[in-house]
């Protein structure tokens, strides 16, 4: 279940990097019958999100470069749901080794947006940690999102395990075939 975190109980260094009154902030883990290595490429692999990533309608890449072993993406997605549109522009630090993404927005809608990706191997599965942190620049749009918020999450879940499933049924001789538990 999301958490809504007032200034004055956020850490003093979120408080000073951001002028945030308002932020949602939501952490999950899941275990999942796929590899770290495949669930890792399945989130990293922006350019498909249109393709199975509910609400979101197109995505754009404006930049892409290295930084030691770790990639920088900047891109521009667009998210919608009925009459509602939004544009907004990422910056993704993707780190293959540590099986890490990061996000943060740069700009767009959001005031505040920053979320992580972790993978990690436990086994024949991989344990997904995912948090994020964001405030709407509009509070008339933070408070209609906000009553949807955790099942847009869950479904946002849910969609890039399906994923995973669908890359590891077209590779199954691959590291990221579904394991058996």
């Amino acid at each position: 279940m999301p958490t809504r975190i007032s200034p004055n109980c956020r850490p003093p260094a979120l408080r000073a990097r951001t002028d945030c009154l308002d932020v949602t902030a939501h952490h999950e883990t899941r275990l999942v019958p796929y590899s770290a290595d495949l669930m890792y490429e399945v989130v990293a692999d922006v350019e498909h999100y249109p393709q199975f990533l509910p609400w979101c309608m197109g995505l754009r890449l404006l930049s892409r470069s290295q930084n030691g072993e770790r990639e920088i993406v900047t891109a521009e997605m667009l998210v919608g749901f009925k009459a509602f549109r939004e544009r907004y522009t990422s910056r993704i630090v993707l780190d293959p080794a540590a099986r890490t993404i990061a996000v943060s927005q740069t700009e767009g809608v959001f005031r505040y947006l920053r979320n992580n990706w972790a993978f990690t191997p436990e086994g024949k599965m991989c344990r997904v940690d995912f948090s994020i942190e964001f405030e709407f620049k509009s509070r008339l749009l933070g408070a209609i999102a906000g009553q949807a918020f955790a099942h847009v999450l869950t479904r946002m879940s849910d969609a890039f395990e399906a994923r995973a499933r669908v890359v590891a049924a077209s590779s199954p001789d691959q590291s990221g075939s579904p394991q058996t538990a």
